[in-house]
């Protein structure tokens, strides 16, 4: 009976699993080198579902020396862009873009004031502001879906909350969690501290893992499990910094774009905590506290070692 269950959760939730590899953002990059002509960049995951996205800019601009390369996990085209006029208070539409796949827009003008915006498969098109933007919000949202979309980091945050006996001591982990992976997530966007992604995925399975190793034991820490969180946080913070790195970051808006990137991985955590703390209570409540821990764990510890030995062959074939 108990090894129909565990066959029972590894085949629910192995398409689950197979989509966890790590987010891959688009970024299309458009910098002003003349009065209204454009040196271009489109970099898109080569990892992707579908049809690559294509950029179509306004009728009033042409392109020019297209170039397709590929670099990492990007393909990359290159093209000079000369329009009627400026860019400024255009639109740009991105076609055939994946459901999985959100675009980072920045386009820099000859004034040095830099737009930044983010568009997806629901909202295609952005309209670049006839305005200087103040603050990168592109990045904030950047970071709400990274963590949103990393079901690992999910699974981290749902597998912590085992661990703590109420809500002060789980407030107290996830400030710890948090702390730990900002420190990491800027010493390796200012170049720093550099890890290969491939092997920080790695690591980061083999954290939840052991989350699930710890749950197992049904502990509740009356104080916070400070090398846990914090040291845990600090791997899973150079998995943040990778998405960054992945796709560059403007140099002239650095420190204000990582802070509105981790800015956003906060607000995706808070949004999950009440959901997940919910669904605990609401298990405490019908009295299936010890079921349901065994059951998640069970849950947690397949996910963490599919994605430790699918990412372990990644670095080994």
């Amino acid at each position: 009976m108990f090894q129909n269950i565990k066959i029972f959760i590894l085949l629910t939730l192995f398409p689950f699993s197979v989509y966890a590899h790590e987010f891959n953002p688009a970024h299309l990059v458009v910098n002003e080198v003349e009065t209204n002509t454009y040196e271009a960049e489109w970099m898109y995951p080569v990892k992707n579902i579908g049809a690559r996205g294509e950029v179509i800019f306004p009728d009033t601009c042409l392109r020019e020396n297209t170039e397709i390369t590929k670099n990492g996990r990007y393909l990359i085209e290159s093209f000079t862009l000369i329009c009627e006029g400026t860019l400024k208070g255009q639109t740009i539409n991105v076609t055939s873009l994946s459901v999985l796949t959100d675009a980072l827009i920045t386009v820099t003008h000859l004034d040095v004031s830099t737009f930044e915006g983010l568009i997806n498969s629901k909202n295609p098109t952005i309209k670049i502001p006839l305005k200087k933007q103040i603050y990168p919000t592109g990045y904030f949202r950047l970071g709400v879906d990274h963590l949103l979309d990393g079901n690992d980091h999910i699974i981290f945050i749902f597998g912590l909350l085992f661990l703590v006996s109420n809500l002060i001591v789980a407030i107290k982990t996830i400030t710890a969690f948090t702390i730990a992976h900002s420190i990491t997530l800027g010493l390796s966007v200012f170049g720093l501290i550099s890890l290969p992604q491939a092997t920080v995925e790695a690591i980061i399975a083999l954290t939840i893992i052991y989350l699930a190793y710890e749950i197992s034991h049904q502990k509740k820490y009356r104080s916070t499990p400070w090398l846990i969180a914090f040291g845990f946080g600090l791997l899973h913070g150079l998995g943040f910094a990778n998405v960054l790195s992945g796709i560059g970051i403007a140099n002239e808006q650095l420190a204000m774009s990582l802070l509105f990137f981790n800015l956003g991985i906060e607000a995706g955590q808070l949004l999950l905590i009440p959901v997940f703390a919910f669904l605990l209570w609401g298990v405490s409540k019908i009295k299936l506290n010890q079921a349901f821990t065994a059951f998640s764990y069970l849950v947690i510890g397949s996910l963490g070692s599919y994605w430790f030995i699918d990412r372990l062959a990644g670095i080994i074939l």
